[in-house]
């Protein structure tokens, strides 16, 4: 990687390139080999994302990036805009993603009281355009850990990251120390430093809270003029808080108490703001206390935003899920397994559901390097299990119906410079970190870059690029994927075709395959699945009512089925699906493991579907 001058002289460059034609308003843009029913934007409607044209949209991808919690490039999730259309493409032809959680930061947003630093937003808004104009959905997120790296000392252990150090300086907090933590997590409830701050803002003690109000407004109205309309409308809404907790609780209070009279009426004041930037019509992405749903029963706080009623279309439910005990290493001996996360993934389901939104999974993921490194592909198999149904594959096909909603979701993270780095922790030239995501010793980047500047992927592609209904044209009644990703040498086969449909099961045989329900809803855009690069259309065989066929023609407007390129240019395809008739039942089975099937294999898989599907839907 170039040295932290170099990056920055590059930036700036950049910068005034930018400002310098940002005065003439933008052109409207359109991503490349985007179709007519492409692009519109998203709202929330009866508990899903919804575009356009009345289609159930699920975003999948990845947070981009825990690089704007370092200092080596000033806040950016990218040294350059190249690298970030560099990222942008891998991530839709790699990774399989059509959303990306975008972060920004508090500290270089407003690095002095009052004052917002446009030269930053200029850089974070051109960066984000590179993955709007990849067709990419973006959700910006005012990220935080640990409150401040400005709390930690120059010798610490740990380091945080978010509000600017004029917000820090105000408050004397105690000399930060999390005493014997083998985590940095455990900094969130330990460290006096922390707490105390996090307490001073969730209270407004020095009018620290007004102020990240007022900058994530201009921030927000910022993005919004410098934004084509093309663009704007592939934002998605914007997370206004990453992993919120109370720091302490006052006297008599509760984490419930808490989130109804503290954090509850802050998301109401953003979303204020946010009707003022010009984003009235997006949701505010508002995730609950982060304890709310821990797997390890002596860290469960009561929370879940229980108390603030109906959300509606003006507020998505997000929240994260990280298996502690797998991380711990002593509390989940083994590898994760089929179902392993249904029950955590049903609760975020039902929550969203009780609170009349979406919801959204917007971080999870498990360490790549270290002692539990090795739960690693069964640990992400399974949460991707878990995000496609709250059903076990040993339960999927006798039970589809339970399936429940295929949830949106990005995984952490997408860092290409991982392993690559040269941050200067808490801005001691004696720790120069250059290893895994050069935050307190986290290594969980699904990518890195070689030294020639090819992205490469660190997991199993089978797992990460994925079938996925990305749009669906009515409800989504049920949907399985068999990705038969890799733990080493070993085939992970969860959900295999059940004996008693014999030659849907020859059909697959040992390929990949996903599967589809749902009721039309009179539509005039087709249903659209993602198909990874290991299904090409001329091996790809779909048995559905629609037809069966083995080898996927190019889509048209008069086409059943038929296989188009996604938005942006970057490579990647999708099964697109016209169905006419409204609530009535449809499927579709895709899959890579035929070669050449013949026409009575064909029709046979499909009337034994076809008789499934009317038992099971």
């Amino acid at each position: 990687m170039t040295n932290v001058r170099a990056r920055l002289i590059v930036i700036l460059v950049v910068l005034c390139g930018f400002l310098s034609v940002a005065g003439a308003g933008p052109a409207a843009a359109t991503p490349t080999d985007s179709l007519w029913f492409d692009g519109s934007p998203l709202t929330v409607q009866n508990g899903s994302f919804v575009d356009g044209y009345g289609r159930q949209v699920v975003l999948r991808g990845y947070n981009v990036s825990g690089e704007t919690k370092l200092e080596e490039n000033s806040g950016l999730p990218f040294a350059l805009v190249a690298d970030a259309k560099k990222s942008a493409t891998a991530l839709r032809a790699l990774g399989g993603g059509n959303s990306v959680r975008f972060l920004l930061s508090w500290a270089h947003a407003e690095p002095v009281r009052g004052q917002v630093d446009t030269a930053y937003l200029a850089a974070a808004t051109a960066q984000m355009q590179a993955f709007l104009d990849a067709g990419i959905r973006v959700y910006p997120d005012f990220h935080q850990d640990l409150y401040s790296r400005y709390l930690f000392n120059s010798g610490s252990w740990y380091t945080g990251d978010g509000a600017p150090k004029w917000a820090v300086a105000l408050g004397s907090y105690p000399q930060e120390s999390c005493g014997i933590c083998l985590f940095w997590g455990q900094n969130i409830t330990q460290n006096s430093a922390v707490t105390k701050a996090q307490y001073d803002f969730w209270h407004n003690t020095y009018g620290v809270q007004d102020a990240f109000l007022v900058t994530a407004q201009s921030t927000m109205a910022y993005i919004q003029q410098h934004l084509t309309t093309d663009e704007f409308a592939g934002v998605v809404g914007f997370d206004p808080y990453n992993e919120p907790f109370a720091g302490t609780y006052d006297s008599g209070q509760t984490s419930r108490t808490w989130e109804q009279t503290l954090l509850w009426p802050f998301y109401v004041k953003f979303r204020a703001r946010m009707d003022a930037a010009g984003w009235s019509a997006k949701p505010a992405l508002v995730e609950p206390n982060l304890f709310w749903n821990s797997n390890i029963s002596t860290q469960v706080q009561e929370g879940g935003l229980l108390d603030a009623g109906t959300l509606g279309s003006r507020y998505v439910f997000n929240t994260h899920f990280y298996d502690q005990k797998a991380i711990s290493g002593i509390l989940m001996w083994g590898n994760a397994a089929d179902g392993q996360y249904a029950t955590d993934f049903g609760k975020v389901r039902d929550r969203a559901a009780a609170a009349g939104t979406a919801a959204v999974v917007s971080e999870f993921g498990h360490p790549l390097s270290g002692t539990v490194a090795g739960k690693a592909p069964t640990v992400l198999k399974a949460m991707y299990q878990a995000l496609d149904s709250r059903l076990p594959g040993a339960s999927w096909w006798s039970n589809p119906a339970a399936s429940g909603p295929v949830l949106s979701g990005t995984q952490w993270q997408w860092d290409i410079y991982n392993g690559r780095h040269d941050e200067l922790m808490n801005d001691n030239p004696d720790k120069v970190l250059t290893s895994g995501d050069a935050w307190n010793d986290e290594d969980l980047s699904a990518v890195n870059m070689t030294a020639s500047g090819t992205v490469t992927l660190r997991q199993d592609a089978r797992l990460l690029d994925r079938i996925y209904p990305s749009a669906t044209a009515g409800t989504t009644v049920a949907f399985t994927y068999e990705d038969r990703s890799r733990d080493g040498s070993t085939t992970l086969t969860w959900n295999p075709v059940p004996g008693s449909l014999p030659n849907t099961s020859s059909l697959v045989g040992s390929g990949q395959y996903g599967l589809l329900m749902w009721r039309s809803n009179s539509s005039t855009a087709p249903t659209e699945l993602h198909l990874p690069a290991s299904f090409p259309a001329a091996s790809t065989t779909v048995v559905t009512d629609l037809g069966a066929i083995s080898g996927v023609p190019a889509y048209t407007s008069s086409t059943p089925i038929g296989y188009a390129d996604e938005p942006g240019g970057t490579g990647s395809h999708r099964l697109l699906l016209s169905a006419t008739g409204s609530g009535t039942l449809h499927y579709a089975l895709i899959t890579n493991g035929a070669t050449s099937p013949s026409s009575t294999l064909l029709n046979a898989a499909r009337s034994e579907l076809t008789a499934w599907a009317a038992a099971h839907g």
